[in-house]
């Protein structure tokens, strides 16, 4: 029988406090408490955002997981830019949880990828939190429809490794609200996850876990979250005042040291009592959720091998096509590159699965019939000598050449290492490994065609691009990585994902790049709101490859975008309808994108925003029509003074295409608003606040034509006037009080024109 909420409250208020206290942390490294007396049981919790990673015994170590399916990582499966796609991933993970008496898996991690080179980046959607907020729901609903939990992480503003454990990240509020908390909302109001896992990291000098703003003021009171608040493994500090801002449930086990000083502190602190119980009332709940629902799941290796495969196959990204692919079946092919024989298909630390099966493209293109040599070209993991390295890489790289000279095809599988890429630190560049890049330069002399394969967890520079043929962003592909890769490069499946982030030309280029773990205590986040292409975009940089860019073996053309109404205010929607036509001759599927440009001007804010994606299916020759939802909130930025989201009156450009930098539909959308930003009015407010202010805009108006300035306007020479137009631009940072000096104004006037000013408010 199903426990309510009632009884689950009955049940809290018959704990001692003892056994409450004993609640609120892990008996392990994996499960939580139990308590025999009133037969509350615990359960088991488990890594694993793309594979179960469960420990194998009561007393294995952290590495000793079992047997699982690895399916494709963050970084790949968020290409995908499928809803329906991350369903399915969360579905079959719900059923090998099932199958394995596992309460909740440790996912999905949706951190925004604000510099390439964090090291975990790979576990993260996106650049973007409508894309991370949007997909991150789609799977949480999935796994939690099955009675499986989840653990939304890591929140909030954990977007390094190095030193995350007491590094503050350093942040305004707007840039948290309109980077680093939406995707975290998001997935809260679409899918209510069983537990939100908070980070290591301070936000602005307070730990994340001690956190009252973050934990209950914003995640609970504001967002609606009603799950359990779980630390990240080892990152309590002060555990009472953890408690006190909102924090449930500690991982792991701490001995019952922190338990004990919660216990005794209780009794004489009333809040910490309230906390306590609470605390204790959404564990149980989360945990009979499990319990009350457990169903003997099953579940097919094989079948979900294959699941694992079509998730690979819908994230693989086209990134450069010369003609080259798909492959015909008649050319002379050789394939060169260590990873396709064994391929680097996920990442290192809290993630890594324990394989059953794995397969690999040389492999899999032989059993598609396709004749091909193979050679090594590199060493993966080069010998730690590195006078033998450099001897290995040499013969390699000679024999490789030698193979490559009598193909017409060359495919290249490069990559990035584990050891490149992990948790727990941060990358150091965004190039390959040296004799990588060198293989592919040298083998793009010998004018063949050229086509390069890419393992990596994250954006790599690529200095070969205009030489090489094609290039196939594959990422961590998961176990079935080798097959989804022949798949794609035979045309047995027409390449439909897109880059979930920005590659751009060089690190130099990147917005964290002067703030970024270069310190031992503090991270500061300088670079505000414009992270990834809206950093690109605002100052109008060349990339590598834009976000949301991808190719295809068929074309599509946009057309006819068009509004269900060119007007809209604060309760309003409008539909925004573009039309997709496949305009080539192969089936396809096409990411559709929605953008808006703010046009007011009232405020610094990106050059444009997504806020709509569609991956839709359009037979050769056939049209589709794609179909957005915007409201206020898609047009608004976080104002602070507000402490709300607000959009000014005035004109949003809607934009829809295939990437961020591919734009080519627009219709324009006039937005009316009730809502005024608040204004003080004193000595020192300025004239271009007043004038962007429709209620004290006449006053200043009508002032400002009626006073003498001792600056003249109108002369014909330019050397001896100032046009007016540079007077409005100097005057709108001018603070009132210079009326006094610059136009001769009595202080009972300047009184007057205060007090007209604050009645022009009310």
């Amino acid at each position: 029988m199903a426990h309510s909420d009632s009884d689950i409250r009955k049940l809290v208020s018959e704990l001692t406090l003892e056994e409450k206290c004993s609640l609120l942390s892990g008996s392990d490294f994996w499960r939580t408490k139990a308590v025999e007396r009133l037969g509350i049981p615990k359960v088991m919790v488990s890594d694993g955002p793309h594979g179960l990673r469960k420990q194998a015994g009561e007393d294995a170590g952290v590495n000793d997981s079992i047997q699982a399916v690895c399916f494709p990582a963050a970084c790949a499966t968020s290409s995908s830019f499928s809803r329906d796609v991350y369903k399915k991933l969360g579905s079959v993970l719900a059923d090998e949880c099932q199958a394995n008496d596992v309460s909740t898996i440790l996912g999905p991690a949706i951190n925004i990828k604000r510099s390439p080179l964090c090291g975990r980046n790979f576990e993260y959607i996106s650049e973007d939190p409508f894309v991370a907020g949007e997909l991150s729901a789609s799977y949480i609903n999935a796994v939690q429809e099955k009675h499986v939990g989840t653990s939304l992480k890591h929140f909030a503003l954990n977007n390094q490794e190095y030193r995350r454990l007491t590094n503050s990240s350093n942040c305004d509020e707007r840039t948290m609200r309109e980077i680093y908390l939406p995707a975290f909302e998001i997935a809260v109001k679409k899918s209510q996850p069983a537990t939100i896992m908070h980070s290591y990291n301070l936000i602005n000098g307070t730990y994340a876990g001690e956190s009252k703003w973050l934990l209950t003021d914003v995640l609970r009171n504001e967002w609606g979250f009603k799950g359990v608040v779980v630390s990240d493994w080892g990152a309590v500090s002060n555990r009472i005042r953890g408690v006190k801002a909102g924090g449930d449930l500690e991982m792991p086990s701490s001995d019952g040291s922190n338990d004990r000083k919660v216990l005794n502190a209780a009794p004489n602190d009333r809040e910490l009592l309230s906390c306590i119980d609470e605390s204790v009332f959404r564990i149980l709940r989360w945990v009979y959720n499990f319990v009350d629902n457990r169903s003997k799941g099953e579940f097919d290796f094989k079948a979900h091998h294959e699941i694992a495969r079509e998730i690979e196959e819908e994230s693989i990204v086209l990134l450069k096509n010369d003609g080259v692919l798909p492959l015909t079946g008649k050319e002379k092919i050789t394939v060169i590159g260590e990873f396709a024989a064994s391929p680097r298909f996920q990442g290192g630390g809290s993630s890594h699965i324990n394989t059953k099966t794995v397969t690999n493209a040389l492999d899999a293109l032989k059993a598609l019939g396709y004749k091909v040599t193979y050679a090594p070209g590199f060493q993966a993991v080069p010998d730690k000598d590195e006078r033998k390295a450099s001897e290995i890489a040499g013969k390699l790289s000679a024999q490789a050449i030698e193979y490559a000279k009598d193909a017409d095809t060359i495919l290249v599988f490069a990559g990035l290492p584990d050891s490149f890429e992990s948790e727990g630190y941060d990358r150091t560049k965004l190039d390959l490994p040296e004799e990588q890049n060198i293989l592919i330069t040298t083998l793009c002399r010998l004018k063949k065609k050229v086509v390069v394969l890419l393992h990596n967890g994250s954006p790599v520079t690529m200095p070969w691009k205009d030489e090489v043929s094609a290039v196939v962003e594959l990422y961590l592909g998961g176990e079935a990585v080798g097959e989804a890769a022949a798949n794609v490069l035979s045309g047995k499946v027409n390449p439909s994902g897109k880059l979930a982030e920005t590659f751009p030309l060089r690190l130099e280029d990147t917005p964290a790049f002067m703030n970024f773990a270069n310190h031992k205590t503090q991270t500061n986040y300088g670079e505000g709101i414009f992270v990834g292409y809206r950093w690109y975009d605002v100052r109008k940089m060349d990339v590598l490859f834009p976000f949301g860019f991808g190719l295809s073996y068929t074309t599509f053309q946009y057309s006819d975008l068009r509004l269900s109404s060119d007007s809209m205010d604060d309760d309003g929607t409008v539909k925004a309808t573009v039309t997709v036509t496949n305009t080539g001759k192969t089936d396809g599927k096409e990411i559709v994108q929605l953008y808006v440009s703010d046009k007011t001007h009232s405020a610094v804010r990106p050059v444009k925003e997504l806020k709509g994606f569609e991956k839709v299916f359009i037979p050769a020759g056939k049209s589709v029509d794609v179909e957005f939802t915007l409201d206020k909130r898609s047009l608004a930025w976080y104002n602070t003074e507000m402490g709300d989201w607000y959009a000014a009156s005035g004109e949003y450009e809607i934009l829809a295409g295939p990437s961020s930098r591919n734009l080519p539909c627009s219709s324009i959308l006039r937005f009316t608003t009730a809502k005024i930003p608040p204004l003080e009015i004193n000595v020192d407010t300025t004239v271009g606040d007043l004038l962007r202010d429709s209620r004290t805009k006449p006053v200043i108006e009508s002032f400002m034509k009626g006073i003498k300035s001792d600056v003249e306007v109108g002369s014909t020479s330019a050397n001896e006037a100032i046009s007016a137009e540079m007077i409005a631009q100097m005057m709108d940072g001018n603070p009132l009080r210079n009326f006094v000096s610059w136009s001769h104004l009595s202080d009972e006037k300047f009184e007057e024109l205060l007090a007209s000013l604050k009645n022009a408010l009310k």
